[in-house]
């Protein structure tokens, strides 16, 4: 049978390996394994969120209210836009897949950073565009602006703020001044998964949405309901942006594209800001313990704005043996040899997966220095 020729050597995402899997394949105890590998929020979501799904799971044979209008306003509040100016997605992935859709063909390009997220890649393969990335892992505005005055067929410029999957972000001003070069026909999708964490750590990271999307017509911004607000179980995400962007989004959105469970949680999520801004503070508390603990085992880090932290390794080791043997031990982590990086990305989990960390990384370090 034959396939799209884009599909021929396109890769699959490779998500973080589950729990259940980690159990069957090294029969360990289900409790006894912690899984670092995806940037959950580790204290799960608000109570409000469980109670609201509990009395909604009564309602799971009808569809959900496909305006999302009670979803909508409330983010239309919390970003000070109106509620035309956004669109709902499973995940903010569903609405680059549209961002990237709308614009994106074999006769374009589409510019993102060397390291960054996965999905950019893949859907922009899909439609069989040219990929263009800059020769840093993170992002250099620099090379950025190069490429794009040099090939002038680029239609798409991806900024990952904070990064996924290194944890580095750059500074609001600087990203304004990079957008102010930019044509008003190239979309620029500003993806703000981790915004609320930058928001936290470092004020010069804040992106106001309202003031970007005013200054700057071709910029779509994404948030999600994924990380900081404990919901990527839930799969709901938002796209950000003038009218007439979101309007185009909305030709490729399908009916129904998030579940009635999903629209609960999320709007219930979005109520309980305190729970929210308490994971926040929490993991940059133990955040620090990880900073302590790379310099304590002499390793580099990427200082990041997110709920992750990159630990870079030396020629001597090498990232995927490590990676596989705390994976025997039970811990789940990223390993980034697949970007060509030798380091391990770890999500911060609570105290005491936090704790079990750094005991089981000594033991492997340990056994591979013997």
């Amino acid at each position: 049978m034959k396939f799209n020729k884009v599909l021929e050597n396109l890769k699959t995402y490779e998500a973080g390996k589950p729990i259940e899997l980690v159990v069957r394949e090294f029969g360990i105890k289900n409790e006894d394994v912690i899984k670092l590998a995806s940037n959950e929020n580790p204290r799960g979501c608000s109570p409000r969120v469980v109670e609201a799904i509990q009395k909604e799971a009564k309602r799971a044979n009808l569809y959900p209210d496909d305006s999302m209008y009670e979803l909508k306003e409330g983010l239309a509040k919390r970003f000070d836009v109106k509620s035309s100016n956004i669109i709902i997605g499973a995940g903010s992935d569903q609405v680059i897949d549209f961002a990237i859709k709308s614009k994106a063909n074999e006769n374009n390009s589409i510019l993102m950073a060397k390291t960054t997220f996965a999905m950019y890649e893949i859907y922009a393969r899909q439609t069989g565009t040219r990929i263009i990335k800059t020769k840093s892992h993170t992002h250099n505005l620099e090379q950025f602006l190069e490429l794009y005055k040099n090939n002038r067929d680029i239609v798409i410029i991806f900024l990952c703020l904070p990064n996924n999957p290194l944890g580095e972000c750059l500074d609001t001003k600087d990203v304004y001044e990079f957008l102010k070069e930019i044509d008003e026909d190239v979309l620029v999708v500003l993806d703000g998964a981790y915004a609320e964490y930058a928001k936290f750590k470092d004020k010069n990271k804040e992106i106001v949405v309202q003031d970007l999307i005013e200054r700057f017509p071709n910029v779509l911004y994404l948030g999600t309901f994924s990380k900081a607000y404990g919901l990527g179980g839930m799969r709901c995400g938002y796209g950000i942006a003038n009218s007439e962007i979101i309007k185009t989004l909305y030709k490729l959105r399908p009916p129904f594209n998030i579940t009635t469970l999903s629209l609960k949680a999320a709007i219930e999520a979005l109520g309980d800001e305190k729970f929210v801004n308490g994971c926040i503070e929490e993991n940059f508390i133990q955040m620090k313990l990880y900073e302590e603990f790379a310099d304590e085992m002499k390793l580099e880090y990427i200082e990041s704005f997110t709920n992750f932290i990159t630990l870079k390794f030396t020629n001597s080791k090498k990232s995927s043996d490590i990676a596989q043997k705390l994976l025997k031990k039970g811990i789940i982590i990223r390993d980034l040899a697949s970007y060509g990086i030798n380091a391990i990305r770890v999500t911060i989990g609570t105290p005491e997966q936090n704790s079990k960390f750094f005991s089981k990384f000594r033991e492997v370090v340990y056994d591979s220095t013997r």
